[in-house]
This record gives C-alpha cells, structure tokens and sequence, in this order.
C-alpha cells in the first residue's frame, strides 16, 4: 500500500456485509489507502458498548490494492478500539463510521453504533465522522448518498475538526436533483415512545418485542438535523464528548450541603 497516501479506517453497526459499508469503502478508495474493520453481524442499539467478557477474535476477509477488510465478533466501538492497538501500522487520518441503514438524527445518536465507533475514534484524538442513510431497506437507491459521499470524505480530510467532537451526517432518502445542500444544524429535541409488545412463545412462555414512534419536541425550529432531512437536506451535526451542563454546574455550586442532618 502507498503510505504517501492518507489513511482512513472504516467501521460500521450493520455488520461487514452491509450495502452502506460497501458504498462508504468505495468512496474513501478515491482519496486513501483504507482499512475496514466491522462487525460480523449487525451490531445496531449498541451504541458504546465495549466486549469484556468473551474473547474477541477477528479475521480478515480481503486484501487488495489499498484496502484491507477485517470482521471481528464484537460491538462497534470493539472494532475501532481493537484496531487502534492491534491492527492499523500508523495512526488513521480519518475515522469514517456507516453509511448506516436508518436515520441517527436526533437523540438516536446516544443509541447508535454507529456513532458509538466514531466517538470512540473521537476519544483517541482522531477526526471521526458517522454517516447514516434515511432508509432501512438494504437494497435500497445509493444515489444520494453516493452522490454526495465523495465531497464529506474530502472536506473532512482537508478541515481540522475540532478536538473531543465529531460529525454527524445523515442523509435524506430523496433523489439527487432534489437535495438542497448540506446543513450544518443542531440535535433535534426529542424522544423515543417506546412500546414493548407483549407476546406469546409457542410453549406458552411471555417476551417482549421493542417498536415505538419518534416525538419531536421542536418541530418548528429549522436549525436542527430532524428539519433539514425532512426539507431535503443532508444534515450535519458536530457532536461533543465532554457531557458536562456548564449552566447547571454553576447552578449547583450554590447549593447548600448541610453538615448535620
């Protein structure tokens, strides 16, 4: 492989045969030698989560002209923390995470493995991005995202992002003439209404099955990700790390602690 070259490292939540992992991989081949690291089945909902009590074991499925593709039997951020110490010869210009199969605007980006591999790239100090697609069907039109793929992977080689926070980009599902731009926006307000349906096994036995509506609590504000996507836009939202509510911080150093109670 050309080391003159930059270096991107690719993982995803959909597992290594997904269609959004392919396109994402094709992409990136324009501009680096890549390395694909991904789950060897759909990882989705795990958002952080990390393997710490079976062992991990990984494997590599092709090697070819600039790319390498490994699947490993773990979480995404298992793939990018496992990769950073063991797999990758230098450390990646870039973290590309996606294109996942199904929106993670929103609050889905606390639940998404997505986001979970590029914050976890984030956490070691290298640019991350997660790339997320308005369709869940895994034959679904590329167009778009194909369309517009190319010119992120490239901004993102040439533009510093900032330390401690990554990208969120999702994709609208909408043919190419009709997508306005790229918008850089905020995180919708809102909130997952989950039900969990009661059913029946056949021998008689109850479990659960997770469905639920999303409930956007700004619907008018058109300075967030939800609003963009459905206005034909590709949203764009710099996601922090650091967690901390500055204003309620120096709202709780005026709290009284009482000694004897």
């Amino acid at each position: 492989m050309a080391n003159k070259k930059p270096f991107i490292l690719i993982s995803n939540d959909d597992g290594v045969h997904a269609k959004g992992l392919a396109e994402l991989t094709k992409a990136a081949l324009q501009f680096a030698r890549v390395m694909v690291v991904a789950p060897e089945k759909g990882e989705s909902g795990m958002s952080h989560a990390i393997t710490m009590t079976t062992p991990l074991r990984v494997k590599k499925i092709k090697e070819a002209e600039d790319l390498v593709i490994y699947t490993v039997n773990g979480t995404p951020a298992d793939c990018i923390k496992l990769s950073l110490n063991r797999l990758v010869d230098r450390k990646p210009d870039l973290i590309l995470s996606g294109v996942n199969h199904g929106t993670n605007s929103s609050i889905s980006v606390i639940y998404s493995g997505t986001l979970g591999a590029a914050r976890e790239g984030c956490l070691n100090g290298i640019p991350s991005v997660g790339l997320s697609f308005l369709s869940h069907d895994h034959k679904t039109d590329f167009s778009c995202v194909n369309h517009f793929l190319p010119r992120i992977i490239k901004a993102a080689l040439d533009n510093a992002i900032a330390e401690q926070t990554l990208l969120n980009v999702n994709f609208p599902n909408i043919p190419i003439e009709e997508v306005k731009g790229i918008k850089i926006c905020k995180q919708t307000k809102g909130a997952w209404k989950e039900i969990y349906d009661q059913r029946q096994d056949p021998h008689g036995g109850t479990y659960y099955w997770l469905t639920g509506t999303f409930e956007n609590l700004e619907e008018e504000s058109e300075e967030t990700d939800e609003w963009a996507l459905a206005n034909g836009y590709i949203s764009m939202v710099p996601v922090q790390i650091d967690s901390t509510s500055y204003p309620e911080l120096e709202r709780l150093k005026k709290w009284k602690f009482y000694q004897n109670i």
